[in-house]
């Protein structure tokens, strides 16, 4: 890496709650860093991939909203946080009582961001950065925050979702009515309106959805 992680997320971004879980504290970027203004050749030259880090995403406010108002969803249990981001899920997740979580990003910088965010919160959690889109189920609960934003990536991911839930997985995923979610696979447990960036989005409200993943083809969605 270019830039150390650690010293750059410390740099640029400021510990704030998300107004949907104020419960949680987070190194985010506000609009006075102009982190996701920054160009991809300003970003190549500090070695920073897009830094979906250091933002609370709609899907992910609402899906940790919901672990966190459901406790019961993780109680004791072993869960993955996929495509974890900032940790905002698996931070949630822990608070909630679950027996472990694995935060997993492909992101390198997304470990330093989770290790952070994790110590801010008082909890621990694990980490991977590999891609885990294909394994066998290897926990009991899988969580995922808004993950239904690009075409290819969804066909990757449906059919894994569908797999794990077969295997006997708790699939749960936030969506703020992404292109690519595949409604008739998942039925709904809850929609929250989530106050968002407008800088990152279309409107300063999302309507969220979290979803549970059914195997088989179809169950009716909300």
């Amino acid at each position: 890496m270019k830039t150390d992680p650690e010293t750059f997320i410390r740099a640029n971004t400021d510990i704030m709650t998300p107004p949907h879980v104020p419960e949680i504290r987070l190194h985010l970027a506000s609009e006075a860093h102009d982190l996701w203004l920054k160009t991809e050749e300003e970003l190549e030259e500090i070695g920073l991939p897009p830094p979906f880090w250091a933002f609370a995403w709609a899907g992910g406010q609402g899906l940790a909203r919901h672990i966190l108002d459901h406790p019961e969803l993780v109680r004791g249990k072993h869960v993955v946080d996929f495509a974890s981001g900032s940790g905002l899920v698996a931070i949630a997740a822990m608070k909630a009582g679950a027996a472990s979580v694995l935060a997993v990003d492909i992101d390198p910088w997304a470990e330093t961001a989770v290790r952070l965010n994790a110590a801010l919160n008082g909890t621990q959690v694990a980490f991977a950065a590999t891609d885990i889109i294909g394994t066998m189920r290897s926990a009991d609960v899988y969580l995922a925050g808004d993950v239904f934003y690009d075409k290819s990536f969804a066909d990757r991911l449906i059919p894994w979702f569908s797999a794990l839930a077969g295997e006997g997985a708790d699939v749960l995923v936030g969506d703020p009515g992404r292109a690519y979610r595949p409604r008739e696979r998942m039925e709904m447990l809850a929609a929250y309106q989530v106050p968002v960036t407008r800088a990152l989005e279309d409107s300063e409200v999302k309507k969220t959805t979290v979803w549970r993943f059914a195997p088989g083809s179809s169950v009716n969605g909300g």
